[in-house]
């Protein structure tokens, strides 16, 4: 018989009988819990200056962040409107549907990444009629050969329930622009019994192994959910930023995600994917920017995070990982309907950082947090529940019998 197995954790996994659960935890895991898990973060938030705060007014979805000649500038949409999003019943051509439709993409600088500037827009929607004429937004940049490529969704009628639109660029010699519109899309969505048959959503460019490697959130539209995909991602890949692209045969590589964010890490692609799927908030890493496996569980991820990478162009097969980056904010805890904020993140996601507090797991929150409007439950459905209890809800009856 096998001894008691050690409160001290052996580094390496013990030539002995173990559980399926100790099996997991050295072949998948490590026995230093997060710890020990280079692709474990937690994450802290900071609000920022130098962004007003006005009704209707709504900024969202920023770009990954790129520092340039010593100043960080971030691309985001940005909605200006004379009302809130009304639905897409409801909306006008001066009034939104949702938080990301009549936008255009606009664009701030910083020194330290706290502080602030908004310098205004940078990619706007043409004349009505013409492609994205209703909405652009949801941007992210890349640099390829001494020119900047901003990648968008774009939108040319109203934003409905299923959201469905392309991406496309606009291109600028320069980070402050002026950008002119490709007018066409890059990536359009598949076929009708497609994975993506409805949109391209959140367009991420990287330079992976000398091509530029288009990773997107794709989904089936008003379709998905039930037996159908709800959100996943994909990656498209092409030698020029205007294409053509080819979608990958092996989409979707990530089978969750509600937004796109990766990064070079060693010689592969992490990412973080979060709030849609069965993986969700999770790291997960590639090899070969493909074949994405999990390697960490996340509490309260950043939302539509858009990282600092100063590697994202680099193509060195040596990624050092992230340690910052922007993201966006509901104030009032809601979805499409409500207007953004943009906020900072940190975390420890680097191969040059060692910063212990964002190894700690095991998070508390307090009472505000647990009581707050999407996690407290509703007035209605406590009647619903109080009512089913009376059916449902039995009597606690002992099975044990003394044997005779």
């Amino acid at each position: 018989m096998q001894s008691p197995f050690p409160a001290k954790l052996p580094h390496e996994k013990p030539d002995r009988e173990l559980s399926a659960s100790m099996e997991r935890m050295y072949d998948i895991w490590n026995p230093h819990e997060d710890r020990g898990n280079e692709f474990f973060s937690n994450f802290k938030y900071s609000p920022l200056e130098g962004f007003s705060r006005e009704p209707n007014v709504s900024r969202r979805d920023p770009s990954k962040v790129l520092r340039i000649d010593g100043t960080y500038y971030v691309w985001y949409t940005c909605r200006r409107t004379k009302s809130p999003p009304v639905g897409h019943e409801n909306a006008t051509d001066h009034i939104p549907s949702v938080d990301w439709d009549l936008a255009d993409i606009w664009y701030a600088t910083s020194e330290d990444g706290f502080h602030w500037e908004e310098q205004g827009p940078a990619a706007t929607r043409p004349p009505k009629g013409e492609f994205g004429w209703r909405s652009n937004c949801t941007p992210d940049i890349l640099v390829w050969k001494d020119k900047y490529y901003l990648y968008h969704q774009a939108y040319s009628e109203v934003i409905q329930g299923g959201d469905s639109c392309p991406v496309t660029i606009a291109t600028a010699d320069s980070p402050h622009g002026p950008w002119t519109r490709l007018g066409r899309p890059i990536v359009e969505p598949g076929g009708p019994d497609d994975w993506d048959c409805n949109c391209i959503h959140d367009p991420f460019p990287l330079i992976y192994k000398g091509k530029i490697h288009m990773y997107y959130k794709g989904s089936p539209g008003q379709k998905r959910g039930g037996a159908n995909i709800i959100r996943a991602q994909g990656v498209a890949i092409a030698d020029h930023p205007e294409g053509p692209y080819k979608k990958s045969p092996l989409n979707p590589v990530l089978n969750s995600g509600h937004e796109t964010c990766l990064w070079p890490y060693k010689e592969g692609i992490a990412a973080i994917v979060s709030l849609d799927g069965p993986e969700k908030n999770t790291v997960q890493y590639a090899p070969d920017g493909l074949h994405f496996e999990m390697k960490s569980l996340l509490q309260v991820p950043p939302v539509a995070p858009g990282p600092f990478v100063p590697d994202a162009f680099a193509d060195n097969g040596d990624g050092r990982g992230i340690t910052w980056g922007l993201c966006h904010i509901n104030p009032d805890g809601g979805g499409s309907m409500s207007e953004s904020i943009l906020a900072r993140f940190d975390c420890d996601l680097s191969r040059d950082t060692d910063r212990p507090l964002f190894k700690n797991n095991n998070l508390r929150f307090d009472e505000p947090t647990y009581f707050q409007r999407v996690l407290k439950l509703p007035e209605y459905l406590q009647k619903q529940i109080l009512k089913e209890q009376n059916d449902t809800d039995q009597n606690t009856i002992g099975t044990f019998k003394e044997p005779s």
